[in-house]
């Protein structure tokens, strides 16, 4: 838990390793010597005692070799895969250490060799050979050598050892665990590797039935949708795909270019005169308007074509020649349509076949004299081209699209396929695994299984010693170590005030007196033997006889650390000395009364007339601590409404000192001490007396003290060590930091008296 304190007005909040810091260690551990020296004495005792009991021990050792013949059809590779499954890798499990370890420690086997012992050893238990749970085993059981022969045939050598306080039970405990594991052996290897067997059995016609459901639902899945493997064929659609993008970006470029010629030839012919006769003159021609349609059409068929197949292909020469033939009937038309005169002027091939069968136009005649044919021809050719390309980019466009859609279809298809076949891959690998352990266990329970030999035979237990030196050395390393720790820690819990600096410091307040803890029963009678007549006026012989006043006198306490705290009192207000002081507390108990008695007398001492007032109304004090009666005091004083009748209240108990009992205990306390008639007496009892001294109530709990606080001139803060915590004497000092308060006496400090 957190400590707070108060800085300048502010909490600070202090962890417990602050605290310690806080704290000088040595001041820590000086305090709680007892405590330390009572906890190292518990752990030398301990120590001392196990030193006295300790036994000597001894060790007996045995060698065991387990051997076991490996199948031979299963190799390896079989061992290095591993299938998840039980029956996998037998001859590796069998011969594990882990299996062995736990056979070896069985507590069945060991009963068996605590019967075989019984004769010997009536009192032993399996528990003296296994060791109890939360302790060491006094049996071990190490691994010391394994190897796998060219033969197949694996090694393992144990390393048995057994630790007791008898030399020869040791031997003897280790040669009965001995006989105990062959027999166990010769009767249990048989019989494991036939349970393997009939399960591997029960479970090979399961593992087939899957792996045929498995493959048939794979077939089906690729007959329904016609894929073998549907990763491969995504991943031909998707270089299909790739390959028409890159066509349909070549075939836009040239459409791009073609219709560019086609926009500059067609303004070539319209600014001519010719040219526009020609054009007139065949767009009369109906026959012409067909004919290059025809052409148009074959133009993009032939182009179609050619995106799948060769020139040599028979579709593609047909296309050639059809085209060949329209373009010459074409030719006719235009030498019909045209003038006579214009048709003589030029001679015109119109197409000549390259080596590779394709066809373009070529001039071969002279020069167009009054019109240019050739202008014409080459419009006709741009004018195929680009509905040729128009129409192959359409295709593709299709082709994309539908490549597409064809795509989208595949990765659930992918899913499918990948949910499939790893479920026959895998029920397939479980059966041919399973097929290879189900012979090889055939072949294990043939052969015999594993053997187990003994190298070393065991020795009467080797002397290891008795520890008794290690326990003490340790007992009195760890004594200290145990008793400081303990000491700290309860430090750390302890959120109790422990020295006068600490009060200060938490609380911020000046430091009025440290008081150690004051015994009013051991309190000698030493200064306040004054002559009966030098009492007061109001000290009569009636009021207390000598006797009682002697006895009163007894429970006076008086140390120099009180006269300095009141004087520290005085002079922290030089110019008017305090006339009303109150002393609180922020928890009862904490010694606030017997410093108002012992103030009283320092007060006393100096040659001033004190008055003690018990202003806890709630649980008096005063009275108890001397003796007097309670039967009348401030509780009825409040009630009177004058002050004639005052001196009737007072109780002297010294002749200088007189005492206000707290009187019966009123229904409403607060009401009371809040009246106009409590700040009546208070300034009437300053008047008279040189001091008033008021024990109130603690300040938390009630509202009793703040309310009497408010009244006073001054009010002390009381903290007794050990007792009081930070947080309630923060929430104490907080409470009353706003009034009067002029610092803080540190009780109860470490010399008594």
């Amino acid at each position: 838990m957190a400590d707070i304190s108060l800085e300048r007005g502010q909490i600070v909040i202090a962890s417990p390793q602050s605290k310690i810091k806080s704290r000088k260690l040595s001041t820590i551990l000086l305090r709680r010597r007892l405590q330390i020296l009572g906890v190292s004495g518990v752990v030398m005792s301990v120590a001392s005692l196990l030193a006295l009991t300790a036994k000597p021990t001894y060790q007996s050792t045995i060698q065991i070799l387990v051997s076991s013949q490996l199948n031979q059809g299963v190799g390896s590779s079989h061992i290095q895969e591993g299938v998840e499954s039980n029956f996998t890798n037998p001859n590796v499990d069998m011969i594990d250490y882990t299996l062995h370890h736990k056979l070896m420690l069985s507590s069945t086997l060991i009963q068996k060799a605590v019967n075989l012992l019984r004769s010997d050893y009536p009192n032993l238990t399996v528990q003296d050979i296994k060791g109890k749970k939360g302790e060491q085993s006094p049996l071990a059981i190490n691994l010391l050598e394994r190897q796998i022969a060219e033969n197949k045939v694996i090694h393992q050598v144990f390393e048995m050892s057994f630790k007791d306080n008898e030399p020869t039970r040791a031997q003897k405990v280790l040669h009965a665990l001995q006989n105990v594991y062959q027999q166990h052996n010769i009767e249990q290897r048989k019989h494991s590797l036939s349970k393997r067997l009939s399960l591997i059995n029960e479970r090979l016609p399961k593992i087939k039935d899957k792996m045929v459901q498995a493959e048939k639902n794979l077939e089906k899945f690729r007959k329904k949708h016609h894929l073998l493997n549907p990763e491969v064929q995504s991943k031909i659609l998707l270089e299909s795909l790739a390959d028409i993008k890159k066509q349909l970006r070549i075939t836009r470029a040239q459409l791009k270019d073609l219709q560019a010629r086609y926009d500059n030839l067609k303004q070539e012919l319209s600014s001519s005169p010719e040219n526009a006769l020609i054009s007139f003159r065949l767009s009369q021609s109906t026959r012409y308007q067909t004919l290059l349609n025809e052409v148009q059409k074959t133009d993009l068929a032939l182009t179609q074509k050619r995106l799948r197949y060769t020139d040599d292909y028979p579709e593609v020469q047909k296309l050639i020649q059809q085209r060949r033939t329209q373009v010459a009937l074409l030719q006719q038309e235009i030498g019909r349509s045209l003038p006579e005169k214009a048709v003589q002027a030029i001679s015109v091939d119109l197409f000549q076949e390259k080596q590779l069968g394709t066809e373009e136009p070529l001039l071969t005649g002279g020069q167009v004299t009054e019109v240019d044919l050739k202008l014409v021809e080459e419009l006709i050719q741009v004018q195929t081209n680009v509905l040729g390309l128009r129409a192959n980019e359409k295709s593709l466009v299709n082709s994309e699209a539908q490549i597409r859609a064809e795509l989208s279809k595949y990765p659930s298809l992918i899913a499918e396929y990948n949910r499939l076949l790893p479920e026959v891959e895998t029920n397939r690998k479980t059966l041919e695994q399973l097929m290879a352990i189900q012979q090889s266990l055939g072949l294990m329970i043939a052969q015999g299984g594993f053997d187990l030999q003994v190298l070393e035979e065991p020795q009467p237990g080797r002397y290891l010693g008795s520890n008794k030196l290690l326990i003490l050395l340790g007992g009195i390393l760890l004594a200290p170590i145990f008793g400081m720790t303990t000491a700290l820690m309860s430090e750390i819990s302890n959120d109790a005030i422990s020295s006068p600096e600490e009060l200060q410091s938490l609380t911020n307040l000046r430091l009025l007196g440290t008081v150690p803890e004051i015994s009013l029963l051991s309190t000698k009678k030493k200064s306040f033997r004054l002559p009966l007549q030098r009492l007061l006026p109001g000290f009569s012989k009636e009021a207390i006889s000598d006797e009682k006043q002697l006895n009163v006198y007894a429970l006076l306490p008086s140390h120099e650390t009180l006269d300095m705290a009141y004087q520290n009192i005085q002079i922290s207000k030089p110019s008017v000395p305090y006339k009303s002081l109150m002393l609180t507390s922020a928890l009862s108990g904490e010694g606030k009364s017997t410093l108002a008695l012992g103030l009283a007398v320092s007060a006393a001492r100096m040659h001033q007339r004190v008055l003690l007032i018990d202003a806890n109304l709630r649980q008096p004090n005063l009275h108890k601590i001397l003796g007097l009666t309670n039967d009348w005091g401030l509780s009825l004083l409040l009630v009177e409404e004058t002050n004639s009748s005052v001196k009737e209240y007072i109780q002297p108990i010294h002749p200088s000192i007189d005492v206000l009992a707290a009187g019966p205990t009123p229904e409403d306390t607060v009401k009371l001490l809040s009246s106009a008639r409590m700040k009546e007496l208070l300034e009437f009892f300053e008047q008279t007396y040189d001091v008033v001294l008021i024990d109130t109530s603690a300040i938390l709990g009630t509202v009793d003290a703040r309310i009497v606080a408010s009244l006073c001139n001054g009010i002390v803060m009381v903290g007794r060590m050990d007792q009081v915590t930070h947080n309630e004497l923060i929430q104490a000092t907080d409470i009353l930091r706003n009034l009067n308060l002029i610092g803080i006496i540190a009780n109860g400090t470490n010399r008594s008296l």
